[in-house]
């Protein structure tokens, strides 16, 4: 007998749909205008661990909801990364994505081409039959569905009855059935719900239709605003184990197709999380991180920690990419992770007291969680103090600068010499804490400047990530692709009307003629659209490296002849749909307008 059939089998009470005269906004609990109330039955339920419990993925849905957006190489990027970490045996399973717009699609069949088996790809839709096609013509086998449960949704959102709301959920579970896709039915709002009188009442109905179907639907439990709480006293709708146990044994719902997905508002969502999976919930969705709308998610990694702790086996699971996906995170997208963040902050396996230092520089067990080092690639740190000496401080300098090789600082450089008086003075003045990392960086900056990037190191570099991500977005479009010079100049001009830093955008073909006028902002018109109107580029460094190596190019600051502004041009192959390079796009930028971007 089939899990679903097994679950099924048993007595169960058919729960009816409840429908009130006004939406039902449970104020006992939810006053709005002090802190939700938290009330407890003192009942007891058991703890029933689902048989196999994994982690879903919502870092390109939920995730991006709080960030700005990904481009396409980067969700590649981060798929990789989830792979990686999750191991092949699918600790982490399932990865959502929004399906809407050209980018999304494009970041999908990214990620479809790497051809892994787990993260498996899925979407995420509204409530409407439209977006169904859009999961089909992706050629994916499930998706998410919103289908909110609370009535804050239904009445005061949607603007409907709870009779209403559930007919065009089953509807839409039908169509997605008929097309042959697996609905995940996403219970938005769940721990603000009337859970008799509507949730279990339409989940029924849900495993109905999967029994029916033989299609396993799935049920995501949404604690939308982090109202969850995880005590096993606590009352539905805010009790997370009861919630769970009501979803399993009166809804009917297997735990293998039981998912929670939570948020932080209240500062629970990873203990709300382990709950779940405690209490018989198989997946546990998260982001990496816990980025996230408002307060954020469960974050992965955590989850990844959290299920090593409840399994004990690995299964697969490579802890050391949560390191390098947290350096992807901090370099490439330049995410604000705080220093003291669990497991990937820069300061969280590092002993600050002093007396904390002395010993874990004897044995590093008494202040270290766990090895570091193998667990996450990340030695224990040692923060500086009068016990360091030289050597701490050069070990300092070359592991928070990630100095390697013959750029290694030696214990006996003058300079480091000098930053070791520097923190006996401090504590002959009677300091007992340790020195901070701020501190730190101030004075190897002062001493050893020439280790770091100056900022106008860091503003060109970022510039030229903007430069790069704008350029290859037109690159790929349809109608610079055609080279046609009717279909590309709209794209182009825009471009430049969305974007005031650019001061001229133009096209040459592969042999280095011009094959558009240049575009270029209202003010430059007159001097720019003609300049060089016969003239063969050939020999440029903006033509010549994107056609030797086929990859974006960004030049060094020049002067503009016609502005006077300081520049920098970013340059990237336009191929025809066999792909070979018929021509280059190139894009010239005024770096102070770059800068005033806040980069």
């Amino acid at each position: 007998m089939s899990k679903l059939k097994e679950v099924l089998a048993g007595p169960r009470t058919k729960y009816p749909l409840v429908e009130p005269e006004e939406p039902e906004l449970l104020r006992d609990i939810f006053p709005y205008h002090s802190v939700p109330r938290i009330s407890f039955d003192y009942k007891i339920i058991p703890m029933e661990p689902a048989e196999e419990i994994w982690i879903t993925d919502t870092t390109f849905r939920d995730g991006q909801q709080s960030q700005p957006p990904y481009t396409p190489d980067q969700i590649a990027a981060i798929f990789d990364y989830l792979h990686r970490m999750g191991g092949k045996n699918g600790v982490i399973r399932q990865s959502e994505f929004f399906l809407y717009s050209d980018k999304d699609k494009k970041a999908v069949e990214k990620c479809l081409e790497r051809g892994y088996k787990y993260p498996e790809v899925t979407g995420w839709i509204r409530a409407v039959k439209e977006d169904l096609q859009l999961v089909r013509q992706m050629g994916l086998s499930e998706t998410g569905i919103l289908t909110s449960c609370s009535d804050y949704h239904i009445f005061l959102k949607l603007n409907k009855d709870r009779k209403k709301a559930m007919e065009g959920y089953l509807d839409l579970v039908k169509a997605a059935l008929e097309a042959g896709i697996i609905p995940r039915c996403h219970l938005e709002d769940v721990t603000r719900a009337d859970i008799y009188g509507f949730v279990i009442p339409f989940v029924q109905e849900l495993m109905k239709l999967a029994e029916e179907s033989g299609v396993p639907i799935k049920v995501r439990a949404c604690d939308t605003m982090g109202y969850g709480v995880n005590y096993p006293e606590a009352a539905l709708p805010r009790g997370v184990p009861k919630l769970i146990y009501a979803l399993v044994h009166e809804g009917g719902v297997p735990s293998a197709q039981l998912e929670w997905h939570g948020h932080n508002d209240f500062h629970k969502v990873l203990i709300n999380a382990a709950a779940a999976w405690l209490y018989g919930c198989s997946a546990a969705n998260g982001t990496l991180l816990g980025l996230g709308e408002r307060t954020g998610n469960p974050p992965i990694e955590g989850l990844i920690i959290e299920y090593l702790g409840l399994k004990g086996d690995p299964e697969g699971v490579d802890t050391s990419v949560i390191t390098e996906m947290a350096e992807y995170f901090r370099h490439e997208l330049k995410a604000r992770i705080p220093a003291n963040y669990p497991f990937v902050g820069t300061d969280f396996n590092t002993t600050q007291a002093g007396i904390h230092a002395d010993g874990a520089l004897k044995n590093e067990e008494i202040y270290n969680i766990f090895d570091t080092k193998a667990i996450l690639n990340r030695p224990l740190e040692v923060a500086i103090t009068d016990k360091s000496g030289m050597a701490g401080i050069a070990y300092w300098i070359n592991r928070h600068l990630e100095l390697t090789g013959d750029r290694m600082i030696d214990k006996r450089h003058p300079e480091v010499v000098k930053i070791q008086k520097w923190v006996e003075e401090q504590y002959k003045t009677g300091r007992v804490t340790s020195i901070s990392e701020k501190e730190m960086y101030v004075q190897v900056k002062k001493h050893l400047p020439q280790l770091f990037h100056s900022n106008l190191d860091e503003l060109k570099q970022r510039a030229g990530q903007i430069g790069r991500e704008l350029v290859i977005s037109m690159v790929e479009n349809s109608e610079i692709r055609s080279m046609e010079v009717d279909r590309c100049l709209p794209v182009m001009i825009r471009t430049i009307d969305d974007n005031h830093f650019i001061q001229l955008i133009y096209i040459v073909d592969a042999e280095g003629n011009r094959v558009t006028r240049n575009v270029t902002q209202r003010p430059y018109r007159a001097k720019y659209e003609h300049l060089l109107k016969d003239a063969n580029f050939s020999d440029r460094n903006w033509f010549t490296h994107p056609i030797e190596d086929g990859n974006p190019y960004l030049t060094d600051f020049y002067t503009s002849r016609i502005t006077g502004a300081l520049c920098i041009t970013v340059s990237a192959p336009i191929r025809d749909k066999n792909e070979e390079i018929v021509g280059i796009l190139g894009i010239d930028m005024r770096f102070e307008d770059l800068v005033k971007m806040e980069l």
